[in-house]
């Protein structure tokens, strides 16, 4: 989904001609988004100066490791590194091993929605006629804002928040609890009232109504003990059944879920969050992503899935640009433009036709 609905070109940046056409481009643009390293661009003629020189009120939003600024700024940032500095990997685990990783790079998606986020907080001054500006996201601040109140816990307190497992410290019981057919249900009965009506439809009343578990704070110090008898209720059951009597007692659960299990889920084909995309490279349709969050009245619509590289570059340096078969050909033949190889007719069509 990564690319839906884009035009692609693709262009050699190093070349004068290259750089000349990303500014013709700009000239009408209202976003420039990019993500090379600090000062690359700016090598290129491409930074910031340079494009608002020919467009003032462009909105230019830049995503990088550790953003424009500071001793790390000139460092190449991959999600993975900067979900550690970020603090992200030091809380995700278990105490007695080294820190896990999940199967994604998360900091990537986080960076692209704070730049996402904005983009349209500069647009939206822009209408307000503060006129364009940069939009600056670092990769380990987009996780460091992920850390909740991991900071205050330590200024205020002294407290280093350290890797828990599948639980959260200081909230009790909330975990997975593996059922007797080998899956997990995560239940979360984080305040008293959720609590008790757990233990209630667990058959566990003598848990429900002890003063020795009737607060949070509490309960923290009895973690181990109740989270076995969670465990020891749900290994009794079926995750279905688990979770038909946690739904009963209004006590918020979920299964965790393999891409499987979600492609197959109602409320995920009900929201329309699973779409299925004609992929003319491979011949065949293929599932991505739903849109996401809905809006009422321009909820948007995959119109394509993602083209393949270069593959829009008639349309958008003829069509768009206006440029002449002459100027085209001149910047395909100098290494400005990479057109696509598997459209090399059409271009042979435009010197035939010279």
């Amino acid at each position: 989904s990564i690319g839906r609905n884009k035009k692609s070109v693709v262009l050699d940046l190093k070349k004068k001609g290259a750089q000349d056409i990303v500014l013709q481009l700009c000239t009408g643009a209202d976003v420039l988004l990019e993500n090379f390293r600090p000062g690359k661009l700016e090598s290129w003629n491409l930074g910031p100066l340079d494009v608002k020189k020919i467009n003032e009120d462009i909105v230019y939003t830049r995503v990088s490791g550790y953003g424009q600024t500071g001793p790390y700024a000139p460092r190449p940032g991959f999600a993975s590194a900067c979900e550690a500095m970020g603090g992200f990997r030091y809380v995700n685990g278990f105490p007695d091993r080294p820190s896990v990783r999940p199967n994604l790079s998360i900091g990537d998606t986080l960076a692209g929605m704070n730049a996402a986020f904005g983009t349209v907080m500069a647009l939206f001054a822009k209408e307000k006629g503060r006129g364009g500006q940069t939009v600056d996201s670092a990769i380990y601040e987009s996780v460091f804002q992920l850390m909740e109140g991991v900071l205050c816990d330590y200024d205020g307190a002294g407290l280093i928040r350290e890797p828990s497992g599948s639980t959260v410290t200081g909230i009790v019981p909330t975990n997975t609890y593996p059922t007797k057919d080998g899956k997990a249900v995560v239940i979360g009965s984080n305040s008293d009232a959720l609590f008790k009506r757990l233990m209630n439809i667990m058959g566990r009343d003598d848990i429900a109504n002890s003063d020795l578990y009737d607060s949070n704070q509490k309960r923290v110090k009895y973690q181990e003990f109740l989270d076995d008898t969670i465990s020891e209720w749900c290994l009794q059951r079926t995750a279905s059944e688990v979770m038909q009597k946690v739904d009963k007692a209004a006590v918020p659960n979920g299964l965790i879920y393999s891409i499987e299990d979600i492609v197959k889920d109602p409320q995920y084909l009900a929201r329309e969050m699973i779409e299925e995309v004609e992929v003319p490279a491979l011949n065949r349709t293929l599932k991505i992503p739903g849109i996401s969050p809905k809006l009422g009245s321009t909820p948007g619509k995959t119109t394509w899935a993602g083209p393949e590289l270069g593959f829009h570059s008639r349309q958008v340096f003829k069509d768009i640009m206006k440029m002449s078969d002459k100027q085209l050909l001149k910047h395909v033949d100098d290494g400005d433009i990479l057109w696509p190889q598997d459209d090399m007719d059409q271009l042979d069509e435009i010197r035939h036709n010279l």
